[in-house]
């Protein structure tokens, strides 16, 4: 791990410290406030967008105990507050972070692996550390850390126990790659495939290959599969540039390991292979493509490392998915559980924290680890560490599971209940002594404890149909809305009708953690859920209504005020129980004819406002009709100039500046003059825009599934399901799904209006939609009893569902039965 004082520091960047006080040595980097860990060891880079200023968390992290800063301008106020700090000041602060990264890099000798490609990355990277990992010492990239941030991040964390790094490199667009491989300078480089992940960001897919065949300009060999053709094109024109020595695989002409036969059965691929004129054979423990593909690719790397191939065979035969998901799921006694239990190493183990912290449905956080074994530290080392990181959590309950940990226990002692037991079973033993409830529960482990045993004793028996949502795909969505924004406008993030579908304090809890600055909701009640469930956010409600005062208040609920009658109403409550400057929000109609004050009323209303300070108006704004329509465009600017103009005339009576919003997520791509002070991000954020172009640059958030409960044989003739609506017209093959109209999935369906993705291939509904079940045709389409059907998803939008059901995607998404549970994860 990089260490280094700050004085050193400053050499390395040719820079002289604005100020310091101390020569502080530093290990840790930190790019993100809310990961903070140890702070005598950390220094903040105040990586800064044009959204939001790095530099607001400064003196924060400072009364934390932080004390080594950099960021490219430091204010009088920061300089004031923090006395004893150490401030160095730079012109481009991730270009600090990549140059020290640099010099770290150079000072290791052994080899550097680097891995690029559109998908497969982060798969070939676990791999090889599953197979190489009793020959070398390995330090790799945690997660997905392949960005300009996350690839110095992985190489701070180099150190001299290692003697092989294995790193990912991702871009996205043109430029990037150059900047990644003066950081990393692979020795040996893998290009896993080249897919159409980010083909917006460059001018043709042969541009995208070069650029990321540039991470391996000065690499001693490339490992690549040459069946690609586009990529072998790619490979072909880079060797011009740049002479690189290549270990291709692949069936076609002559690559240096050559795949002769390749058989897949039910469970794995058999794969015979030629090398250096010997042949060999493979067993896979995967099917798919993919895995294939990658588990050969991993294959030539080990040859490449000159790897015994009776060694190669045993490692590949015992291959393990690669777990690239933290998921949330219901627990017993109202309990959630986070499941991690297929790896377990400090990284992966603080990530999977952070994500634990980021959940405050439940006050109580516990954690149940596995001992972490393999690591190259010592014991002593290693638990003393753990040990740190979990005290910095504020843990409700620590359980330790594995004889390491026992010798340990005494280093475990900052949470408020602790528990150790020697093995799995044990603790399993002891479970019902335990007394989980109302807490959020991490389960973290090495493959060889079997947590899964302890996850399905946790987990609540799930119906067989239930919602994934992508939490990683969400956050990608707001982040596009975001850079999308003028450089002070902020966000509202709209949550009412349980977040489209997608759940409530769930989706509160990632967008607080993402720095939305409000949340929107239709009813107190929901607020009042997410108050309860810990976001701290300002929520602002939407549907006032009297009944709802007394929560709002007590809840810190912030309402919508549309109508001089609720105006007046939500004056006299605050009057009844003394309350001055309660924030609220006035609705003004440009249009819409909803809910909202009308123009005729504005010099009454700013009259009543500046009467009165028992509220104070936080915004003023109104709701565009019609923003995603083209035709509609001439309306759209009518409404944002009629909000703007009533707006100064508020401002002008209440002698105070208030917010400013009207735009909605088509608008705020398609009108970006009406972003203001505030836009409102609604369906955008769950992957749905009207725009075809802003919808190629969102990601899938929800997908919804099911399972085949029975297959049945139909003659012809035959009829199926309800009123016999549906008569076979030839011999068939039904599948009864456990999907129905009391799960939300649209009765208009029936009889082939609506189809279901099984296996790859679409499968027309048969018949009319129960309440609780779903035939579909699978004749043609090889399936079993208890097979995956894809009822809307990545390949099969919600859109394309909602067009079959004569809708639109608001209402397929919202329509979601509370039966059907929601499963979160993030990558």
């Amino acid at each position: 791990m990089f260490t280094a004082r700050f004085s050193q520091i400053g050499q390395i960047l040719q820079t002289k410290p604005l100020q310091m006080h101390g020569d502080t040595e530093v290990q840790i980097p930190l790019t993100d406030s809310r990961k903070l860990l140890f702070p005598e060891k950390t220094i903040f880079f105040a990586l800064s967008t044009s959204q939001k200023n790095a530099n607001e968390f400064i003196v924060p992290l400072y009364n934390k105990g932080v004390r080594c800063f950099i960021s490219n301008h430091f204010t009088q106020t920061e300089l004031e507050n923090c006395s004893d700090a150490n401030f160095l000041q730079v012109p481009d602060v991730l270009a600090a972070l990549q140059q020290l990264a640099t010099v770290h890099r150079q000072s290791f000798h052994y080899p550097v692996l680097g891995i690029t490609g559109s998908n497969g990355k982060t798969i070939v990277k676990e791999w090889l550390f599953q197979l190489l990992n009793d020959s070398f010492n390995i330090v790799r990239s945690p997660k997905s850390y392949n960005s300009q941030i996350g690839v110095p991040l992985s190489l701070w964390q180099m150190g001299r126990a290692n003697n092989l790094a294995i790193i990912e490199a991702g871009i996205s667009q043109a430029g990037e790659m150059e900047r990644l491989e003066k950081m990393i300078k692979p020795d040996i480089g893998v290009f896993t495939f080249l897919g159409n992940a980010h083909n917006e960001g460059f001018i043709n897919q042969q541009k995208k290959a070069f650029e990321k065949l540039l991470l391996f300009k000065n690499s001693k060999c490339l490992v690549y599969c040459s069946d690609e053709e586009s990529l072998n094109e790619a490979v072909q024109q880079f060797y011009k540039t740049y002479t690189v020595p290549v270990f291709t695989w692949g069936q076609k002409g002559n690559p240096t390991l050559k795949v002769l036969h390749l058989k897949s059965d039910d469970k794995n691929s058999n794969v015979k292979l030629e090398y250096k004129s010997n042949s060999f054979e493979l067993i896979i423990p995967f099917t798919d493509e993919a895995s294939v593909h990658n588990a050969i690719t991993c294959c030539a790397l080990m040859l490449y490392f000159n790897i015994p191939v009776i060694k190669i065979q045993e490692g590949l035969l015992h291959l393990k998915p690669v777990a690239m998901r933290l998921e949330l799921k219901q627990g017993i006694n109202q309990c959630s559980i986070i499941n991690d239990s297929y790896s377990a190493d400090i990284n992966s183990l603080t990530i999977a924290l952070d994500f634990l912290q980021q959940q405050q449905q439940h006050s109580r956080h516990s954690l149940i680890l596995s001992d972490l074994l393999e690591t190259g530290q010592s014991q002593a080392e290693l638990y003393q560490k753990i040990a740190s990181i979990v005290a910095q959590k504020k843990l409700y309950r620590f359980i330790g599971i594995g004889e390491q940990l026992m010798q340990h226990r005494h280093l475990f002692n900052s949470a408020e209940k602790q528990h150790f037991y020697s093995n799995t079973a044990d603790f399993i033993s002891q479970l019902p002594q335990v007394g989980f409830n109302n807490e959020t529960i991490l389960l973290k482990a090495a493959r060889i404890f079997r947590f899964e045993k302890i996850s399905r004793l946790l987990e609540q028996k799930q119906h067989q149909t239930f919602l994934e949502i992508n939490l990683n795909a969400l956050r990608h969505n707001v982040r596009a809305y975001k850079n999308l924004l003028a450089p002070g406008v902020k966000m509202m993030a709209m949550v009412k009708a349980f977040s489209y579908g997608s759940g409530s304090f769930e989706i509160a809890g990632l967008l607080q953690h993402t720095g939305v600055d409000y949340l929107g909701v239709a009813y107190a009640d929901e607020g009042v859920e997410l108050r309860k469930a810990g976001i701290q956010l300002p929520i602002m409600v939407m549907n006032t209504e009297e009944a709802g005062f007394e929560s709002i208040v007590q809840y810190r609920l912030e309402p919508e005020l549309y109508s001089f009658r609720i105006l007046q109403s939500f004056i006299n409550f605050l009057q009844q129980n003394n309350l001055q400057y309660y924030p609220v929000h006035i609705k003004y109609d440009t249009g819409m004819h909803r809910l909202g004050f009308e123009p005729n009323d504005l010099d009454k209303l700013c009259n009543e406002l500046k009467a009165t300070t028992n509220i104070r108006v936080v915004s003023f704004f109104s709701h565009l009709a019609a923003s995603g329509d083209a035709k509609q465009d001439d309306f759209t600017k009518q409404q944002g100039n009629l909000l703007i103009a009533a707006a100064k005339k508020v401002e002008a009576a209440l002698e105070y500046p208030i917010v400013k919003h009207i735009a909605n997520t088509s608008a705020i791509h398609r009108h970006q003059n009406l972003q203001l002070d505030m836009v409102r991000l609604g369906i955008g954020m769950y992957g749905v825009d009207e725009d075809e172009f802003m919808q190629q640059q969102l990601q899938n958030v929800t997908t919804l599934k099911t399972t085949i409960s029975q297959i049945k044989n139909i003659k012809a003739g035959e009829s199926i399901g309800y009123s016999r609506s549906a008569v076979a017209p030839k011999d068939m093959k039904i599948a009864t799904i456990r999907i129905g109209y009391a799960d939300g999935y649209p009765r208009i369906l029936s009889n082939g209006k609506g189809q279901m993705l099984l296996n790859g291939q679409l499968a027309p509904i048969v018949g009319k939609v129960c309440m609780d079940m779903t035939m579909i045709d699978i004749t043609d389409i090889p399936a079993e009893e208890e097979d995956e059907v894809i009822v809307f998803g990545e390949q099969l939008s919600v859109n394309k569902l909602a067009q079959w059901a004569q809708t639109i995607p608001y209402e397929i998404l919202t329509n979601i039965s509370q039966r059907v549970k929601r499963l979160y994860f993030e990558e």
